[in-house]
């Protein structure tokens, strides 16, 4: 039984404008010890799944549909109360601005304890301090720096930090959500391999969100593309980047630097995403699409298997097979 299961999940936000779709219709699993990465444009839906996940949608937001099952229960039923107890332990985040996620006026290692506290309330606060003492070491973070407060740390401690923090319980999911923005190419290929080592080490599943295709090139084994709050393309690492097949795909994959730098190499997606308040029924690519046709602007399209992992959401591909 794969670690989590998601199926058929729609997420709405409530906004002066109208209802807007967020998320509509995703589905994935992921196994454990195992990496998933979503790419796609900001406001494609990537973090509204991540915040679904961990029970932390905002106030105006609804789940329309779905199941998120994780160890065989639905997360979407459980009270409150029950993801308090799952969130952190079991399942865990690495949040974007890791300045924003630490508390300023708290020294860092303060922080890191209290979560192992909140979730093992037997343990005392020098064991707690103990247990982060080794995270420090983990995650390449000098010892002598545990009582210093966040504005005394680097973007690339700080993200460290972080990471730490999530391990801190030994979750069997973490979901990192732009886990290197902000950071120099130099600490961000650090945390990567460290964050991939962690994962070995410890058996963890990951979800990767991100829009940089290089960092889930790098460190994911499944890939999902998601455009305009729609998974579009999902399967293996190498089926997806290698031989991708929804036009969106190709196109990010077009705008990505390559390492030889042809002249001209780089290409634009041309257009807007559409209006998620009054999504259109057909193909949410059709109007940015090289190679749209007349069906594609009328017809609804459906997912195609390529493969047993590999599959579509596109017109073009039910047509050609």
């Amino acid at each position: 039984m794969p670690l989590l299961e998601v199926e058929n999940l729609s997420i709405g936000y409530q906004t002066r404008k109208g209802f807007l779709k967020a998320v509509e219709g995703a589905s994935f699993t992921l196994e454990k010890g195992k990496s998933l990465g979503f790419v796609g444009e900001s406001g494609c839906g990537k973090t509204t799944i991540g915040m679904a996940l961990m029970g932390l949608l905002p106030s105006n937001a609804m789940i329309v549909e779905g199941r998120i099952l994780f160890e065989g229960e639905d997360l979407i039923k459980m009270s409150d109360d029950q993801m308090r107890r799952i969130r952190g332990k079991k399942i865990a985040m690495i949040f974007q601005a890791a300045m924003n996620a630490l508390n300023p006026v708290l020294r860092v290692d303060d922080q890191i304890a209290e979560a192992i506290l909140t979730h093992d309330p037997d343990s005392s606060k020098k064991d707690a301090k103990k247990q982060v003492a080794s995270l420090y070491e983990l995650v390449g973070i000098p010892r002598e720096r545990m009582g210093d407060y966040p504005h005394q740390y680097s973007g690339g401690m700080k993200q460290r930090a972080i990471i730490a923090m999530a391990l801190s319980c030994r979750p069997a999911l973490i979901i990192a959500d732009e886990p290197t923005t902000a950071l120099d190419v130099i600490v961000q290929d650090q945390i990567l391999k460290e964050t991939k080592n962690l994962q070995k080490k410890f058996n963890i599943s990951i979800i990767f969100i991100s829009h940089d295709i290089s960092i889930v090139a790098d460190v994911c084994h499944d890939i999902g593309v998601m455009y305009a709050g729609q998974l579009v393309e999902y399967g293996k690492r190498e089926e997806v980047f290698d031989s991708p097949i929804h036009p969106y795909t190709h196109a990010l994959l077009a705008s990505y630097p390559t390492l030889t730098g042809e002249r001209g190499a780089l290409k634009s997606i041309k257009g807007e995403t559409p209006n998620l308040i009054h999504p259109p029924d057909a193909c949410r690519f059709c109007d940015r699409c090289s190679r749209s046709d007349t069906t594609c602007s009328i017809e609804t399209p459906v997912w195609v298997k390529k493969s047993r992992t590999h599959r579509v959401l596109c017109c073009m591909a039910e047509r050609t097979g």
